[in-house]
């Protein structure tokens, strides 16, 4: 076991390698290869953890966000997005950096330095923000499902919780893993579709570059749910313990840093595009995102009457690959903070605490979506809000573990790091802080 410098290979044995995903497992065993084969080749051995991280944050919740931001506010608050992407950047390289160096997941590294009072402080905001997040998935699935072929929530909801349980937990969740991706990967559409709706580019780019924000309650709350939307807390903890499960070496992490940057560009970049595609079809038309099918016309300048069609089946492919993802990364994080056995490959006799974790959250974030009348658009964004809330209790944990010499010895965060990091936390912490006054004025 690598110890808290990340000394030495991690053991062959399954049952006592640390806590972490087992769906690139192949690669391990051919990293030395490809690594001696080139830059490229080197790229293509530790690829993985950043661009799954980055391309799932572009789920049903990430882009009902994006539209309602397009669609409200046409460009004024693309920097927003921009300023998010850029603190999902510096966040994600430094939760890889912890997991690559240490070897260890956050949760074990939060329980080791901080204690019992430290896990019980960001353990359970990680579980609400992820469960906030999977109540946004299951509302995706029914969403989709309604707009696809007019199939009932309280049938699609229950049938996909049983779908994605049997698939991870029974270990074969690897083998569908790319094809839920490709499905997902129907939003790059809002790239053609933003560029066939002839948009203003010259206030797409002010936008971008330039900070405006309307001091009302409605902008403040797109803002802290485009922040936290984009920089989610289960990526942070899914990136980590990811990296950690394919066994990057810390010489390699200048290759990991490259799949880091490029899967938060691609990110931003497809979000961006959503927004632009909703300002320049929607808010034109001044048409308000209240449903699905409200979000999917934003499509209709490259899909016409088959947009809906395309929204669906994307709503749906990202919905079930965060569906599979979230609660595995909540059921990881829980068994780290107590110590408790946590692997796919085990049976429930073996690990008890792990399946109860991911059988329990899918259980009951399927049951609030289910509750009559429960409004999915409304469930997708305002969760996203709550995300950015509790960042401010995750992150702060963060920036100080991966600051912490005695923990990452030379790896530690350098003095620009450390800046970043601070300026990243002070924006998320200065728009949650605004809208909470504006909230009670």
């Amino acid at each position: 076991m690598r110890n808290g410098r990340g000394r030495g290979p991690f053991p062959p044995d399954r049952h006592h390698a640390p806590p972490g995903r087992h769906l690139h497992r192949r690669l391990v065993h051919r990293r030395r290869h490809l690594l001696r084969a080139g830059s490229v080749a080197a790229l293509l051995a530790v690829v993985g953890p950043g661009m799954l991280a980055g391309l799932s944050d572009d789920d049903p919740a990430g882009i009902t966000t994006y539209s309602i931001l397009g669609a409200d506010y046409g460009y004024e608050l693309l920097w927003v997005l921009a300023v998010s992407t850029a603190a999902l950047v510096v966040f994600h390289e430094v939760a890889v950096r912890m997991g690559v160096v240490t070897g260890k997941g956050l949760m074990t590294l939060v329980r080791e330095r901080y204690g019992r009072r430290g896990t019980l402080l960001a353990l359970p905001a990680l579980v609400i923000a992820n469960l906030g997040t999977l109540c946004a998935e299951f509302a995706g699935i029914a969403a989709g499902m309604e707009l696809l072929g007019g199939v009932s929530r309280y049938v699609s909801v229950p049938i996909a919780a049983v779908a994605v349980a049997l698939l991870v937990l029974r270990g074969s969740f690897k083998r569908v893993e790319h094809v839920l991706l490709a499905l997902s990967a129907v939003f790059v559409a809002y790239v053609v579709s933003g560029l066939l709706a002839r948009p203003d580019w010259s206030a797409a780019a002010q936008g971008l570059v330039v900070p405006n924000l309307p001091l009302t309650r409605d902008a403040l709350l797109i803002a802290v749910a485009t922040v936290g939307t984009t920089l989610a807390p289960w990526g942070l903890a899914f990136i980590q313990s990811y990296a950690v499960n394919k066994r990057i070496r810390v010489e390699d992490l200048r290759y990991e840093r490259v799949d880091v940057i490029v899967g938060a560009l691609l990110t931003g970049i497809i979000g961006i595009f959503v927004v632009v595609a909703c300002a320049a079809t929607l808010h034109v038309s001044h048409i308000e995102v209240d449903s699905a099918a409200d979000a999917a016309r934003a499509l209709e300048p490259l899909a016409g009457g088959a947009a809906a069609t395309l929204f669906a089946l994307g709503f749906l492919g990202a919905a079930l690959l965060a569906l599979a993802i979230v609660p595995l990364s909540t059921a990881y994080s829980i068994c780290e903070s107590f110590d408790a056995p946590a692997d796919i490959d085990d049976t429930a006799r073996q690990a008890p605490v792990f399946y109860a974790s991911y059988g329990g959250l899918l259980a009951l974030a399927a049951a609030l979506v289910l509750i009559p009348g429960a409004p999915l658009i409304t469930i997708m964004f305002a969760t996203q809000a709550l995300n950015a809330v509790l960042l401010l209790v995750l992150l702060p944990f963060m920036r100080r573990l991966a600051a912490d010499a005695e923990i990452m010895g030379t790896h530690a965060l350098g003095r620009g790091d450390r800046l970043a990091t601070g300026l990243a936390l002070t924006v998320v912490a200065l728009s949650v802080v605004a809208l909470g006054v504006l909230a009670i004025a």
